[in-house]
């Protein structure tokens, strides 16, 4: 009788110790404060879900106020800690108000997930007007940096953090119909090297995330039109495009202390697709 009442409180003890790790994992984000550019749809909208999902409260943006509030009514359901604000992150009265929204709803930042970009031209890169240059770098890279900037000194007070620049596969291997928009993706990467070196020291971490083709708005040209997803499908060795919630696992992955050993790195999700060696 007490050999089966230790065997009980045995199993008790693994099954606790279990339960303990599943809730960890779940919840490997518990106690972060997120602040998400353009997650009102497509891949930020998927980021901002899984890193609530992982018990991170989320701070969302989107340059039109309707667009935010449409979000937070999807979002409601999956956590009491998602917040939302106008941020049109090209200008610097907009940042400086998203991270104070941030600090003054849920007391500071420890992640920032630089989502937004914008594509205003296609073709090659030498084609490509002074105009619609300034506007993708205003938006891919400079936004990026000045938002890196601002957020390093909320990051400090918590004792370091986590930056993910949403980069792109064509950040590695340029494509000829995103030119100018592939470039600023390779500027990212450089970005985040450089960044990693100097915010090490400060316990804060910056990684890339590279993703190859995914199933949003933003790409649908690529994927919509049936040849050319036909074409897209040969040169994914997974023969299929990605979902959005595939890139916002990688990026809840480098916020966590799962990650706590990588900075200055870029991560392609992208389906087997040529980037590298």
């Amino acid at each position: 009788m007490l050999r089966n009442l230790c065997l009980k409180l045995r199993v008790f003890s693994i099954d606790s110790n279990i339960l303990r790790n599943m809730s960890h994992s779940v919840l490997k984000l518990s106690g972060k404060v997120a602040v998400v550019t353009a997650s009102t749809e497509g891949i930020g909208f998927s980021v901002a879900k899984r890193l609530a999902t992982d018990g991170a409260a989320v701070v969302i943006s989107s340059r039109k106020k309707d667009n935010v509030e449409k979000a937070l009514d999807q979002l409601k359901s999956v956590s009491s800690k998602i917040a939302g604000i106008p941020c049109h992150v090209g200008k610097a009265e907009d940042r400086k108000r998203l991270l104070e929204f941030a600090k003054t709803t849920f007391g500071g930042v420890d992640l920032l997930v630089s989502n937004a970009a914008v594509n205003p031209t296609m073709g090659h890169v030498l084609d490509t007007s002074e105009d619609a240059w300034d506007k993708i770098f205003d938006i891919n890279v400079k936004s990026a940096f000045l938002l890196t900037q601002a957020v390093l000194p909320l990051m400090e007070e918590r004792g370091g953090g986590s930056i993910v620049y949403m980069s792109s596969i064509a950040g590695l291997n340029p494509m000829n119909i995103l030119g100018a928009y592939s470039v600023s993706k390779t500027a990212l990467l450089g970005l985040a090297k450089a960044a990693a070196t100097q915010c090490a020291q400060k316990n804060i971490r910056v990684n890339c995330v590279c993703p190859g083709i995914i199933k949003t708005k933003f790409s649908e040209v690529m994927w919509s039109n049936p040849s050319s997803k036909e074409v897209l499908d040969q040169a994914i060795p997974m023969k299929r495009c990605g979902e959005p919630d595939e890139i916002a696992g990688m990026v809840s992955f480098l916020c966590s202390n799962d990650a706590s050993y990588i900075t200055g790195e870029n991560f392609v999700v992208a389906g087997g697709y040529f980037s590298r060696l």
